[in-house]
């Protein structure tokens, strides 16, 4: 079997006396998507942010692609190959959903944000911006501003930014959060084919989402993983259940 694209190893975090994230141990597959599934205050998020850079570990071993990056800033990882889209949606308002896209674009080719209106007329930027935005379903929306999209529409926005940055491996904290049922059905589709070309962890409380689209799920308890395992192990482990999924 080939490395795996990410491995985790011992990972330790704690906000005073509270140990958010403790000897946790992970490794996700190339190609494969792994949800993380656990309680509220598990410790997902906290996890989430450890791997992109936003929090760092107090100790163990984050590798990407072989890489150590465990002392590497968010920015850095970003470029290696990490992008994450959040819990909840953080947009600008007055940006067209293409300028959104071109932006993330731009961060990844490290340019400058100081030109940014002639950018908006850059090929280079708003072409893969475009096939950002096509892989989603939101090229009709490109001139639209972010303010007047729906949350679904937000939500895959947030797809496309992440996207855009051509990462090696997508975060996916809770992309079905708020959302209805038919919303939620269309991000579960949306999904599917991104798993196709992308490696991905998804965090998601919709366990019929989890289910349907992950190869393999890691259950987080008071920041420790418990189990993992195909779909059908987790869902008929006594322990999982009676950790998490109930009965």
């Amino acid at each position: 079997m080939a490395d795996p694209i990410l491995a985790v190893e011992c990972l330790m975090k704690s906000f005073g006396g509270l140990r958010a994230t403790n000897d946790l141990s992970i490794a996700v597959e190339r190609g494969e998507c792994h949800a993380i599934i656990g309680p509220n205050g598990a410790g997902k998020t906290t996890f989430i942010s450890q791997l992109q850079g936003m929090l760092r570990p107090d100790a163990g071993a984050i590798r990407l692609d072989g890489q150590d990056i465990t002392r590497e800033p968010a920015h850095v990882r970003a470029r290696l190959g990490i992008a994450r889209s959040f819990q909840i949606t953080s947009l600008v308002p007055d940006f067209s959903v293409l300028d959104h896209a071109a932006l993330a674009v731009q961060a990844r080719s490290g340019h400058s944000f100081r030109f940014w209106r002639p950018a908006r007329g850059d090929a280079a930027l708003t072409g893969p911006a475009r096939d950002a935005l096509a892989t989603v379903g939101l090229s009709p929306r490109a001139t639209t501003l972010a303010r007047d999209l729906s949350h679904g529409e937000a939500r895959q926005l947030e797809l496309a930014i992440a996207i855009a940055q051509k990462p090696k491996l997508l975060l996916l904290d809770e992309p079905m959060a708020g959302m209805g049922r038919k919303d939620g059905a269309a991000m579960t589709r949306l999904l599917a084919e991104l798993k196709k070309d992308y490696s991905i962890i998804l965090v998601e409380h919709d366990m019929q989402a989890v289910f349907s689209l992950a190869d393999r799920i890691s259950v987080l308890v008071a920041g420790h993983v418990i189990k993992t395992g195909a779909p059908d192990e987790i869902r008929n482990d006594p322990d999982v259940r009676a950790a998490y999924l109930g009965h």
